[in-house]
């Protein structure tokens, strides 16, 4: 049920870490400086450093200058700051800051008329989630009937399906599924949900949406940056948590579910799930061939993975993976679907391509042996749009045919009043719509799939590292990735030019 009261006070648990400074408070500020919030609101920060109300604001006003990506406002900030507080004790220790919280969010409901609404937002390791839930409850700030509270968490949830499972255990005994908003900040993005839009809306593309006339999907999902401050993390996670358990599985879902019975928030997610449960688990016969990992190493002037701060000398994570999948139902039996991803690649770009199948029959005109098939692109980052590449006669050369891209930026068309995800995110569940946020039974599933392919790449023999900073990957990935338009595009027309 959506909420029309978005009166509230926001608590960062984690009210000093990277994600605050750089993504939540800059998304908050201008989402008050866009008027999207109540009136009635206010943030409460929570760290273990001392600081005062004002010197937290001091902090945050630099970060925001630093980290927004929007023009600086300081007549908007000097309003804002007044709705922003930060208190300072141990989220794992301190039962009797949890109480001193409690009673200061509830003389900030008296004075801002927040009415006793709370979004507690986790930006903390995932190892802190029970423990804070917990504190929260033992101190009855997640309990009160006449008003509403929710938790967001970021991922990961969990580092597999074992402890997922037992993550999730522990919160339900503390917490309803309804108030858990589990974030992915890719759902976020505008082109994600674009996905739904392009598919149930235009005729010419959900008729065609089917393994009669789509010859293979691919999903990409390449950066040029390295770990950077993040090799600890990165050490448990690798590619497979970071990226594809969360972010890459959900495009696929979308890309390829059901048309849902209503555009609401359950519908939607129950057709993702169908997906996810669809997916072909892999076994070590599988993994052969269909699955190449990599890790890159350094040149002069980029370090390579091993040489990252907090990353073992020796250390065996994938920072890259490159895939084929498939789905086993009626709409997609017998379509590829490739998956890249990696870190320290050529080029930072997320995206979906839909090949279409080339007509039958069109080999018997000469002219037409070699052509391009149809492809549609939805471009998510850097730039996000859609592209739709077909065949069209060249002019004056016999019949000839070339390549054109009908090409819809909505960067450029959009960009000065498009929401980032950030922001997007927290509104949507201030105002309580979920449907951008993972439920249960998504997580759950997409660890059963990560989960086979854990085991059945546990005992291959990884030659690490095996790509160079800035290339496009592994040598090896180009035998299961050769015909993807990705790799065509990137001029790779051979395994030696790899």
């Amino acid at each position: 049920m959506i909420d029309s009261d978005m009166s509230c006070i926001f608590v960062i648990l984690g009210g000093t870490g990277d994600l605050t400074k750089k993504k939540l408070i800059p998304a908050i500020y201008k989402l008050f400086v866009d008027k999207k919030v109540s009136d009635n609101f206010a943030i409460v920060s929570v760290g273990r450093r001392k600081l005062s109300h004002q010197e937290y604001r001091e902090k945050m006003e630099k970060n925001t200058i630093k980290y927004g990506d929007n023009e600086f406002n300081k007549a908007g900030w000097d309003e804002f700051s007044r709705k922003l507080y930060y208190s300072n004790f141990d989220l794992l220790t301190d039962n009797m800051g949890y109480s001193k919280l409690g009673l200061f969010l509830e003389s900030l409901d008296e004075s801002k008329d927040t009415k006793g609404n709370r979004i507690y937002y986790l930006a903390v390791g995932p190892n802190m989630f029970v423990p804070i839930v917990r504190n929260l409850k033992d101190n009855k700030m997640i309990e009160n009937l006449d008003s509403w509270q929710r938790i967001i968490i970021e991922k990961p949830f969990g580092s597999s399906l074992e402890t997922a499972r037992e993550l999730q255990k522990s919160l339900l005994e503390l917490i309803s599924e309804d108030k858990i908003f589990r974030i992915d900040h890719y759902l976020g993005k505008e082109m994600i949900q674009n996905i739904v839009a392009i598919r149930f809306s235009n005729s010419i593309f959900e008729s065609l949406w089917n393994h009669k006339y789509i010859d293979n999907i691919q999903i990409n999902s390449l950066e040029t940056i390295g770990v950077e401050s993040r090799g600890h993390y990165y050490e448990k996670s690798g590619i497979l948590r970071d990226m594809l358990q969360s972010h890459i599985l959900q495009m696929l879902a979308l890309t390829c579910m059901e048309p849902p019975v209503k555009l609401d928030a359950d519908s939607i997610r129950d057709e993702k799930v169908k997906v996810l449960k669809s997916l072909q688990l892999f076994d070590r016969a599988a993994a052969e061939g269909n699955i190449i990992l990599g890790q890159y190493y350094g040149d002069d002037n980029v370090p390579g993975y091993r040489d990252e701060k907090d990353v073992d000398k020796n250390s065996t994570v994938p920072t890259y993976i490159a895939l084929k999948t498939g789905i086993r139902n009626y709409r997609w039996g017998g379509v590829p679907i490739y998956i890249r991803a990696g870190k320290r690649l050529n080029k930072k770009n997320s995206e979906i391509i839909i090949q279409f199948k080339k007509l039958p029959g069109i080999d018997v005109y000469d002219e037409y042996k070699n052509i391009e098939p149809d492809y549609l692109t939805v471009k998510i980052q850097p730039d996000e749009g859609i592209k739709f590449q077909i065949n069209i006669n060249k002019p004056d050369d016999e019949g000839l045919l070339e390549k054109v891209e009908m090409d819809y930026c909505q960067t450029c068309r959009y960009e000065i009043n498009s929401p980032k995800a950030y922001e997007r995110l927290i509104l949507e569940a201030i105002k309580n719509k979920p449907s951008l946020f993972t439920r249960w039974d998504e997580v759950e599933t997409s660890w059963e799939y990560i989960d086979s392919i854990e085991k059945s790449i546990s005992k291959l023999d990884l030659n690490f590292p095996n790509y160079k900073v800035g290339s496009i990957g592994p040598k090896d990935a180009y035998l299961l990735m050769s015909g993807t338009k990705a790799y065509k595009d990137d001029g790779v027309d051979s395994y030696e030019d790899i």
